[in-house]
């Protein structure tokens, strides 16, 4: 199982951001943080930033919104051509119908939890999903620290993925370091978000690689 390292410019800076994404050019997609101050207490990009990142980046974009209402706002990013599009299950009236919508427009489609939030009514729902971020911290701000006691439900998705052998990516996201990113991937992620760990890094493609190896050393 490869290890993929998703860099989130959350932590980058907003005023180069073409720049930002061009320095990350060995991960394999640039994680975008939408949050609107109303799903999460931050607020941060909208489409039309979306769409100029999608336009001017080498590679894929991840979107991962943190917004309300995501069932009406959510199928728009997909249009913008991004890889992949993964909403919160609970900013979401009908979960199946909106990863339905997305891959229907072309995007991958992705289902979020946060810390709180069970996965086990998620779980028959896998396959309508390609991958699935498990919160390991509160949404809304970066910079926060990894909370181990969510791996429980990693493990219980890898469990699952491993029963019917599908081909889904299992993320984490908050608080990923090269301290930490063993205990995600001993649980069963292999799709990880980093933000201040790379983009605070005096080398951000050494970051990258001490991440991804840390990963593989840990990979479930």
């Amino acid at each position: 199982m490869s290890q993929r390292i998703h860099p989130s410019i959350l932590s980058a800076d907003f005023v180069n951001l073409e720049q930002e994404v061009a320095r990350i050019g060995s991960a394999d997609a640039v994680h975008v943080d939408v949050m609107d101050n109303h799903f999460v207490p931050n607020l941060t990009f909208g489409p039309q930033m979306v769409e100029r990142l999608q336009a001017v980046s080498g590679i894929p974009l991840d979107v991962h919104l943190m917004i309300a209402d995501v069932d009406r706002w959510g199928p728009g990013y997909a249009e913008l051509g991004v890889e992949c599009v993964t909403f919160h299950a609970e900013a979401a009236d009908d979960v199946v119908a909106t990863a339905r919508a997305l891959r229907e427009r072309g995007a991958l489609a992705g289902l979020a939890v946060k810390p709180g939030t069970p996965i086990e009514p998620y779980l028959e729902l896998l396959p309508e999903f390609d991958q699935v971020l498990v919160m390991t911290v509160e949404p809304g701000f970066g910079g926060q620290s990894f909370m181990a006691e969510t791996m429980p439900k990693l493990r219980a998705l890898r469990a699952a993925l491993r029963s019917d052998d599908r081909a889904i990516r299992l993320q984490v996201d908050g608080g990923i370091t090269a301290d930490t990113i063993g205990i995600a991937a001993e649980a069963g992620a292999d799709t990880f978000v980093a933000g201040s760990s790379v983009y605070g890094a005096d080398d951000v493609e050494a970051a990258i690689a001490g991440l991804r190896a840390a990963a593989a050393a840990h990979a479930h």
